[in-house]
Formats: C-alpha cells, sequence, structure tokens
C-alpha cells in the first residue's frame, strides 16, 4: 500500500498521451535499447527504469519516503533474460538511491511493503528465506526468522496472505507466523488494530466462516451464507469484508462496519458482479482509512462506496486503463501498463494519483 504526501512527489495534470517507455526514437531504436538492458549483466537502474516505463508497485515509508520497483522482461518469450530494478524516493521527491540487477524472465520479482522505518521485502517462496529490511537510506537489514509464531499486535504487518501467512514486526525486525490461526484458514487480514481476520475453510460439511481474533483470543465468527464460498479478505479499523463466489465468479460481498457486530450481504446492485470476468481470487477489495470499500478487477473497472456505510458504489472513471490499482489512507493509486512485456509505451502509462475519491487524476512525475 501506498500513501504519498504532498512534498513526496511532482505531478501533472492529466493530459493524452503516456509517460515511460524507452524513449521518443523510432520503434526499432527502443526495441535495441530494450534489448541492451534485459541482456546487460550490470544494467544500470535508470536504463532499467526508462525500460519499463512504468513501476511495477509502490509503497511508501513511514517518513514519507516511497520504494518504486521496476521490471523489464523479454517480450518474446516468458523465457530469457529479464532486468529488475528499484529506486528510493526520499519526502522531497529526490532519488535517495537505487539498485538494478540483471535476472531470469522466470524468476520471482521482488515486492515491498512500507513499514515504520523503511521497507520489507515480501517472501519470494513459501517460505520465509530471502526476506529482508531496507531503510529509508536503502541501507539493507537483516530480518530474524522466528519458528514460531506471534501473536499480532499493533503496528505488524502481513506480509503474506495465503498459506503459508507471515507477519512482519518492525521494533525487532521479526517475521513470524502469525499465532492462533484456525489450521484450516486459506486466507488472512491484519488490520492496524493487531486484529487477525481469516478465511475458515474446513475440510468437513460444516460452512466456511469468518473468524477474527486479537491477541491470540477468538473474538467472534460469521458463517459464510449459502450458497457462496468465501474469496478474497479485507480488513481495516473494525470493517472486514469477504468477496463471495458461487460458481466461478464473484457475485456480491459479506461485509461489517462495526467490528463483526453486524454483517450484511451486498449482492449485485451498483456492481455488476455478473460481469466480472477474471480469476475470482484476484479480485481487488481494499478499505479505505474511512472504512470505504474500492472493489475491481486488475485492468478492468472499479467502484468505490461513497461513505463507510458501504451501501451506495459508483464506478470510477480512470485517466487510463489501470493494470492494479490500490489505496492507502483516503488517497487512490493506479498504474497503468502494458498486461505483457512490450517494446513500445502503451496510452496513459505511469503511475496515476488521486487524493479526491477518483473525481480528480495526476500523473506522477519523477523529480530527478
Amino acid at each position: 500500500m501506498v500513501v504519498v504526501t504532498g512534498a513526496a512527489l511532482a505531478l501533472t495534470t492529466c493530459v493524452p498521451g503516456g509517460s515511460g517507455g524507452i524513449g521518443d526514437g523510432a520503434a526499432g531504436d527502443r526495441e535495441a535499447r530494450y534489448r541492451r538492458v534485459i541482456e546487460d549483466p550490470h544494467p544500470r537502474p535508470a536504463d532499467v527504469i526508462e525500460a519499463a516505463g512504468a513501476p511495477a508497485g509502490v509503497v511508501r515509508a513511514d517518513d514519507g519516503s516511497l520504494l518504486l520497483t521496476y521490471d523489464a522482461g523479454n517480450v518474446e518469450d516468458d523465457e530469457g533474460p529479464a532486468a529488475t530494478a528499484w529506486r528510493i524516493v526520499g519526502p522531497d521527491g529526490r532519488t535517495v538511491v537505487e539498485q538494478a540487477e540483471h535476472a531470469d524472465a522466470e524468476a520471482a520479482r521482488a515486492a515491498f511493503k512500507g513499514v515504520r522505518g523503511g521497507f520489507v521485502r515480501v517472501p519470494p517462496g513459501e517460505g520465509a528465506e530471502g526476506t529482508y529490511a531496507l531503510d529509508a537510506r536503502g541501507k539493507r537489514r537483516e530480518v530474524v526468522v522466528t519458528g514460531g509464531p506471534l501473536a499480532p499486535r499493533p503496528g505488524d504487518v502481513l506480509l503474506a496472505e495465503v498459506e503459508p501467512s507471515f507477519i512482519y514486526r518492525p521494533a525487532t525486525r521479526t517475521v513470524a507466523p502469525p499465532a492462533a490461526v484456525p489450521e484450516s484458514a486459506v486466507r488472512l487480514a491484519v488490520d492496524e488494530r493487531g486484529t487477525v481476520w481469516s478465511l475458515d475453510q474446513p475440510l468437513t460439511e460444516d460452512p466456511e466462516r469468518v473468524v477474527w481474533q486479537r491477541d491470540g483470543r477468538t473474538l467472534g465468527s460469521r458463517a459464510v451464507p449459502n450458497p457462496y464460498a468465501g474469496g478474497v479478505l479485507a480488513a481495516r479499523g473494525g470493517a472486514a469484508a469477504l468477496s463471495l463466489i458461487r460458481g466461478d465468479g464473484v457475485r456480491g460481498l459479506l461485509v461489517t462496519t462495526d467490528g463483526g457486530a453486524h454483517w450484511r450481504t451486498l449482492l449485485d446492485g451498483a456492481i455488476p458482479f455478473r460481469d466480472f470476468e477474471q480469476d475470482p481470487q484476484s479480485l481487488v477489495l481494499e478499505l479505505l482509512a474511512d472504512g470505504r470499500l474500492l472493489v475491481g478487477e486488475e485492468a478492468g473497472r472499479y467502484w468505490l462506496a461513497t461513505d463507510r456505510a458501504n451501501r451506495v458504489f459508483h464506478e470510477l472513471k480512470t485517466p487510463a486503463a489501470f493494470t492494479s490499482l490500490t489505496v492507502d489512507g483516503t488517497v487512490l493509486y493506479g498504474i497503468a501498463d502494458a498486461t505483457t512485456a512490450t517494446y513500445n509505451p502503451v496510452k496513459g502509462e505511469g503511475l496515476w494519483i488521486s487524493r479526491d475519491g477518483g473525481r480528480g487524476w495526476r500523473q506522477y512525475e519523477q523529480r530527478g
């Protein structure tokens, strides 16, 4: 997730066209430069960033610093050479440090989360090995991977929400599985209060349940209504939402706004769930700091609740086709990029930011 302060970014107004790509030369020049970047055993970060065009992800540390990740893959095949880079931008919007490396197109790309004091890498595999922290100056810090679970507490960050799941504790730079989670939990969300919300999917004929816990104690549970199965789970500030799946698609949401005391189902209505075409497990489902829900499909359409009651939604109008959309606080962050590797930029390519619920958008520009 991302939060961006006013000083952190230079922004331009929404205009036709896009940013990024490999420069303004002919297509053949762009292709040649792109190939040189991904085949270079020691690529320069600026070259990788220029080749990638748009960031693959953006996260924010508590001091306002940003970490942007970039990927440049093999265009002709899903195998072969690739290049990756990350850049940390300080609160003043200027580059603090950047790093790039040669990679393999099939290798997992590095992903980070913003935390207190800097950033932490998301575990690249099924275990926690390969996880490390970066401070706001880009200095690498080792993390402690514990053998036993930890009961999440306020300030902990969920690094992996599907089995195997891990939390990160910034105060001690510790990575561990969350404690007391039901053995049959298939999805997790940890809110800023340290409450763990999980989707319990038993092997018996019992219904699936949403379970919420704190300090290792179960606070309550709610059965997923028939005839639905649970999907993606999100939680923040006492609110939680679970997508409801029937057949091969999302058909609605199960929502609470008062810490689990009351739940209601949202079926169709303002959100045309039956028009959703993608894998239901890849649904975009996030909660803003004020309790409003964001719902949609990557590279598709998105809807935002008009208030924290989450009863009425409106479709977002975006300046470009976003390949990803996320939130932090009440700010929306959309990335427009090609859905597959290409030598050419797409229309509106880059990072876009809205601070007013999607009514107005500004495009990110690096200050240098």
